[in-house]
């Protein structure tokens, strides 16, 4: 008999899905969907089960014009119950302007190379983390949790290798802030397995209480790869986004997160709960891509369920 190659933690049951597609997913798109578009995206994924989001950044509308309606669109979401809307800060005045729109987490983002942070918010790493200090102390008596981000935890487009000590050090000063949670951002898709398997044993050694959530690129082909070799681990908290949208502006080919639907339906053939349905999710993919106007890289969206059938009398036979 074979050795078993997916072998899941017992006390892995329930998986936490994060989508990311409203921020990550169209920060980078050429065509900018009006509030109005980003509301029924988000509607279509709530019909699926989706309850966490990661909304928007209140970043420099300058910067990434395509969220400069952070504000608005936390407004008209908020409307509807049962959801947990996180937005991406990278400063104190964006910390202001997310705790005045009502998210319920803010999400402190930095780079793990000097290089990447540099392009990314033009601030030094220490710079972005002394900042962090400070909006850690504005939330303080407040209903906002915290929570934090690490860009090229895996490496970096400009300097190459990341050491595991970069990440674990700024982990360390996110658990000291009191952040729960802490993003690990495969800004580029140069995750690998070892690599995944590397940054999380040591996270649990420097940085023991704070949770891991995995955030993927597909850049490489490695996402759902990546995915399997953090559930072996035990990790139960990823980032995705609906059709595989995504990329980073500040990063040279930076290309689309994995897909949600490609992940949930990697979940639900693992046997790993979700509460999120997969036809939903093909039917919101489906959505984001006539929005957009193109056809979005997932998979499943496009081929369907595993056992999806087709009429065998309407299919091309071979002759001869």
């Amino acid at each position: 008999m074979p050795p078993d190659v997916c072998t899941l933690p017992a006390s892995l049951r329930h998986v936490h899905v994060t989508e990311v597609g409203p921020r990550d997913g169209l920060q980078n798109e050429p065509v900018t969907l009006p509030t109005a578009d980003k509301v029924a995206l988000v509607r279509s994924l709530v019909d699926a089960g989706v309850r966490e989001f990661e909304l928007t950044s209140f970043v420099s509308p300058r910067a990434v014009p395509a969220l400069a309606d952070a504000a608005e669109l936390v407004a008209e979401v908020r409307r509807i119950e049962g959801l947990h809307l996180s937005a991406l800060v990278p400063n104190e005045r964006g910390a202001e302007r997310a705790l005045a729109a009502g998210v319920d987490s803010v999400v402190l983002f930095v780079s793990a190379s000097e290089s990447h942070n540099a392009k990314n918010v033009n601030r030094s790493v220490a710079d972005s983390l002394a900042g962090f200090e400070r909006i850690a102390r504005s939330l303080e008596g407040s209903d906002v949790a915290l929570r934090g981000a690490i860009a090229t935890s895996f490496g970096c487009p400009f300097e190459g290798e990341v050491s595991v000590a970069a990440v674990g050090r700024i982990a360390q000063h996110f658990a000291d802030l009191g952040a729960r949670y802490v993003s690990l951002g495969d800004t580029t898709g140069m995750a690998t397995p070892p690599l995944v398997t590397e940054r999380i044993e040591h996270l649990r050694q420097v940085a023991p209480t704070v949770s891991p959530t995995l955030h993927f690129h597909n850049t490489r082909g490695l996402g759902l790869v990546n995915v399997l070799q953090g559930l072996m681990l035990g990790v139960d908290r990823y980032e995705s986004a609906i059709g595989g949208l995504g990329g980073c502006p500040f990063a040279p080919g930076a290309s689309g997160n994995i897909a949600s639907e490609d992940l949930i339906y990697l979940l639900d053939e693992l046997g790993l709960e979700t509460g999120i349905e997969l036809e939903g999710m093909i039917e919101a993919a489906r959505l984001a891509a006539r929005l957009m106007g193109r056809e979005l890289p997932a998979q499943v969206s496009k081929a369907g369920p595993r056992l999806a059938t087709h009429d065998a009398d309407r299919t091309l036979a071979a002759r001869g």
